[in-house]
């Protein structure tokens, strides 16, 4: 490729950053502001100095377009809902009365009122918070977020535009509002809702703003004639605006399908495309229309999702064909950047060698820049950085990490037999009865505890050296002997160890496996203050030694009670790891599911009637087409029950999912084969109970009737009434009590509260049913 080749205007940009700091800046802000140690002009003082740092760092890395409006305080949709004026009626004071605090009011709630509800965004690990619309619902723009934080970057003197969310996807995204009608489609207040739109493009032109990017993921999935058709109507409206900047509509996370001919066509100025996985196939769909004539195209050829370099020839052979398609193309990550780590640079801890694989917000920043470099300039003009990253790719391919004979052996000699329990349900329910004498609605909890403040530093005194591991080993097993005699004296019925010594659900699995690598500042948003850090999953799986048998047997000695023995299940393990791209991602998932089977079958020589596999990310990798998902079901429901399946009939395998839309996997969850499943279901309303009956699951239930994730304290009276509408769907034998998910976000105060309101509405419906 040759700079003639390229079109003049070709620069790099991208859909967003990552959030936190380098040092989680921001959370630590957020959460002393929420303790009343920070003030509110210091928080948005700290979050005007990331916004600046975030800029500063693209621009350095050569990124000529950097986006506004993507930093939020806590998540993106809920900043779009306050633009739109669409405050839920419970929150409307609060938010009149102080903007700020109102904002975190309808994100986590408050003693009185129930916050927003939160869900996946899409198949990623990120949670976002549901709009709540109805019939009454009126809309009403608010640009100060947006155009405040453009006038920050013009101020500073970078090219900016503008991100928000497109309101198709957000009224997709959006459900009934409490009250409201289930049947009603909140995508019939489109025209409602565009005026609102129209006003805030116009501001933010006042404002200076050239271009404005208008978000719509939601358009990858399966839409109706309808959906498209209003697609078709919104853009039809918008590109129509006499007063309007110039419009960048984009999608990402996978191909748009048919939808792509609907935007081709729009009055809009351009299209952002995601060109990576499965998105790849955006590429002839977008020749098969006639390209994009005239427009820009933002070409999204560098994976926004994963941390692995990029393959740079690859990338040019893309953008090489992206040339004719378009009057200009731009090149950028698939997506925002808020879904990797910050800095690869930061990881000095990985082999010198491993870490030139690794490439996050940062690194992904420069190879965008540099894949723009060389559609100007062509390809001579990076030489050498096309030699180093073929070096590169080739050192990781030939790695012996990457691939260990014994680990692939196993894993083939898997038969169908090892996916499946060796009695059925009935019988397994019958053995498992007789051997744990619960009683009516069982009460137990997900698993962890509160992580205080002391264990964490524990953690982080024997991390770094200040304390040895009999120390911190007795450290832990205190906290343990805590958990139970609290558990016992609360009068739960199954009890958990609590988890003082896990860092993370999944990390500390992988620390423990082979095949894993760790990071020590890869942090991510999951929501709001709530980062993790996703180990890496470089190459094949395996267990070396048992990783939580000693710790439920020491548990299970103080007490007579069951204790769950408790792990993370395969799909939760790849779903929440940056995972490896070299292979079949099934053929990893069956590798972990055979570690984690040697795991439970361990448990159970040790002594465990109960042992959970938690699978929260079931859902939420569900493939966005329709016709992907039969395949990842198949391999994802296998790989469990492969986990699962080495088992006798009373020994009894729970699992757990929380925040996700379930009804799309009823089937799945059935094919799970668990004898137990807990959801989470306060937000919810319930609402996941009566579709599970609706579905006939045979199977026990546990509803959740603590919402964890809002400081909120249920009473009695709240956990009897979401217990009333669960016994609605699920009988009474199969109904388990329990919260919506783990307690490690939690102070003590709060637990020990909340518990017992879920101890007492178990027990105050025990006696109805029994009178």
């Amino acid at each position: 490729m040759t700079a003639k080749s390229a079109t003049a205007a070709t620069r790099a940009t991208t859909h967003g950053h990552p959030r936190q700091g380098r040092n989680r800046e921001l959370k630590k802000a957020v959460e002393g502001y929420w303790k009343g140690a920070v003030t509110a002009d210091a928080l948005l003082a700290t979050a005007a100095d990331l916004r600046r740092e975030n800029w500063q760092q693209l621009a350095d890395a050569g990124i000529e377009e950097v986006p506004t409006g993507d930093f939020s305080l806590y998540d993106h949709v809920l900043d779009t809902t306050v633009a739109v004026g669409a405050i839920p009626a419970r929150h409307r004071a609060a938010v009149d009365a102080d903007p700020l605090d109102g904002y975190f009011a309808m994100a986590r709630g408050t003693q009185e009122v129930a916050p927003l509800e939160m869900t996946k965004w899409f198949d990623t690990n990120y949670h976002y918070l549901v709009p709540e619309l109805g019939p009454e619902t009126v809309f009403g723009a608010n640009p100060a977020k947006q155009v405040a934080e453009l006038r920050e970057a013009v101020a500073l003197g970078h090219t900016a535009r503008p991100v928000l969310v497109g309101p198709i996807t957000y009224l997709l995204l959006a459900k009934p509002a409490p009250g409201v009608a289930e049947d009603f489609q909140p995508l019939t207040l489109l025209d409602r809702l565009l005026p609102v739109y129209a006003a805030l493009l116009a501001d933010l032109r006042a404002a200076g703003a050239v271009w404005v990017q208008l978000d719509e993921p939601a358009l990858v999935q399966d839409r109706t004639p309808a959906e498209l058709n209003a697609a078709a109507r919104a853009y039809r409206d918008l590109g129509a605006l006499a007063d309007r900047p110039k419009l960048l509509v984009a999608s990402y996370f996978d191909r748009l399908g048919e939808a792509l001919p609907v935007l081709a066509k729009a009055p809009v100025d351009g299209l952002a495309l995601d060109f990576t996985g499965p998105a790849a196939a955006n590429l002839d769909a977008l020749a098969a229309v006639g390209g994009l004539p005239g427009k820009r195209l933002v070409a999204g050829v560098v994976d926004g999702r994963n941390i692995w370099i990029n393959d740079l020839q690859k990338s040019l052979a893309t953008l090489a064909t992206l040339l004719g398609l378009a009057g200009r193309v731009d090149v950028a990550p698939s997506c925002s950047l808020l879904h990797v780590p910050l800095d690869a640079a930061a990881e000095r801890d990985l082999d010198p060698q491993i870490a030139r694989w690794l490439a996050f917000a940062r690194q992904k920043a420069g190879e965008t820049a540099l894949l723009a470099r060389a559609l100007r300039e062509g390809t001579d003009a990076i030489t050498a950085e096309l030699a180093a990253n073929r070096a590169d790719l080739a050192s990781r391919a030939a790695s012996s990490i990457t691939r260990d004979p014994a680990v692939r052996a196993r894993t083939a000699a898997v038969t169908e037999a090892d996916t499946r329990r060796a009695q059925p349900y009935p019988q397994r329910a019958e053995a498992q009865r007789a051997r744990l004498g619960l009683p009516l609605l069982p009460t137990t909890t997900i698993g962890s505890f509160p992580q205080t403040t002391e264990l964490r530093l524990a953690r982080a005194d024997l991390t770094a050296g200040r304390t040895d591991e009999a120390t911190y080993r007795s450290r832990m097993e205190a906290e343990v002997r805590e958990v139970i005699a609290y558990q016992e004296k609360a009068g739960l019925d199954v009890l958990v160890h609590g988890e003082p010594e896990r860092n993370d659900m999944v990390q500390y699995f992988a620390e423990q496996l082979t095949g894993y690598l760790a990071t020590r500042h890869g942090w991510v948003q999951s929501y709001g203050t709530r980062y993790v850090r996703p180990p890496v999953l470089a190459g094949d799986i395996s267990r070396p030694h048992p990783m939580t048998v000693d710790w439920f047997r020491y548990a299970q000695e103080l007490t007579d009670r069951p204790v769950k023995g408790m792990l993370t299940g395969p799909v939760t393990m790849l779903a929440w790891s940056f995972v490896r791209d070299d292979q079949p991602v099934a053929v990893t998932a069956f590798q972990v599911a055979l570690a984690l089977r040697d795991e439970v079958t361990d448990l159970e020589a040790a002594g465990a009637a109960v042992v959970q596999v938690d699978e929260p990310a079931l859902r939420e990798t569900l493939p966005l087409r329709a016709a992907d998902r039969p395949a990842y079901l198949d391999w994802a429901t296998g790989s469990f029950r492969l986990a699962t399946s080495g088992v006798r009939a009373d020994t009894q395998i729970h699992t757990h999912m929380c925040y996700a839309e379930f009804g799309a996997i009823m089937t799945a969850i059935d094919d799970l084969d668990a004898d137990v499943i807990s959801l989470e279901a306060t937000r919810s309303h319930m609402e996941v109970a009566g579709e599970l009956a609706e579905a006939g699951y045979p199977r026990e239930v546990g509803p959740g009737v603590w919402d964890i994730h809002s400081p909120r304290v249920p009473s009695t009276e709240e956990a009897v009434s979401l217990l009333r509408a669960g016994l609605a769907a699920i009988p009474a034998e199969r109904l388990w009590v329990n919260p919506d998910c783990g307690l490690k976000t939690r102070g003590w105060p709060e637990t020990r509260a909340s518990l017992e309101s879920l101890v007492a509405a178990a027990r105050r419906l025990r006696e109805e049913l029994a009178g």
